[in-house]
């Protein structure tokens, strides 16, 4: 057979062994992920104007248009994933954008 799929059945095999008890020095790293919280509109609304920004500069901080800003903050729409954590991050420290060079208060 070919390297591919050689390496797919070894890695198979290999969790099958580990399932089974077979592989006692094999390291273990478990990771749990908090789960994404919800924003509604105020909340969202609230995390711009403590950043000081108009809709237009918190969407090119995000990374998202302003339309779509816009429809967060008329409760419209609902942001997920990625803009979740961002909003959850920004929530937590009103400072992340300067910190990684996101933006520059002049």
């Amino acid at each position: 057979m070919n390297e591919f799929f050689d390496g797919i059945m070894q890695g198979l095999s290999e969790a099958i062994e580990y399932e089974k008890g077979n592989l006692p020095n094999v390291r273990v790293h478990k990771v749990e992920i908090a789960p994404l919280d919800t924003f509604n509109k105020n909340q969202i609304k609230q995390i711009r104007v403590k950043q000081n920004m108009t809709q237009k500069l918190f969407a090119a901080a995000l990374g998202v248009s302003v339309k779509t800003v816009e429809a967060w903050e008329a409760g419209t729409n609902r942001p997920a994933g990625t803009a979740t954590r961002l909003l959850y991050l920004l929530n937590q420290d009103t400072e992340l954008f300067e910190k990684y060079s996101i933006i520059a208060r002049k």
